[in-house]
């Protein structure tokens, strides 16, 4: 059986902070706020893979209120994804994933991040989709107050 799980993750912007997104330090005056390393594109990827299993979302598993996990690498939380996934004798298909944000341009980052995130899943990187679009100056992520992102992952039962 298939099964398709969706995610959905916003973070603003904070200074003195590294803009991550998809494992890559992308060049930017402002990074992301949040517990972790704020990676709002492998955050909605977790989510989606997660919901795709049936599984409570990614604040169940890393949650904001643990110290020990303050500052971890998002890609990590995408391979304990993976781990979830092959507990239950499940594989991870695809992904596919949009980033929006009025800036940075995310195109010259593209192959780095597909790389990262299909290494973390146990994925070609072929099967993972990344775009980017804007919010047409609309709503905060077109003040250029944050990012969001969206996914959709595909995971084999």
């Amino acid at each position: 059986m298939n099964r398709v799980g969706i995610g959905y993750d916003v973070h603003q912007f904070a200074e003195n902070r590294p803009l991550i997104l998809g494992g890559v330090t992308i060049p930017h005056s402002k990074g992301l706020q949040g517990h972790s390393d704020a990676d709002v594109l492998s955050h909605a990827i977790a989510d989606a893979v997660l919901g795709a299993l049936g599984l409570p979302d990614i604040g169940h598993y890393f949650p904001p209120s643990d110290p020990s996990i303050e500052g971890i690498s998002s890609l990590e939380i995408l391979k304990k994804c993976r781990t979830l996934a092959e507990e239950r004798d499940s594989e991870i298909v695809n992904i596919d994933s949009t980033l929006v944000a009025e800036a940075p341009r995310v195109l010259p980052y593209r192959d780095s991040m597909q790389n990262k995130i299909a290494d973390a899943l146990g994925l070609q990187p072929s099967l993972v989709g990344i775009k980017a679009t804007t919010n047409e100056q609309m709503g905060f992520v077109g003040r250029g107050e944050g990012i969001a992102a969206m996914a959709v992952a595909s995971v084999a039962c």
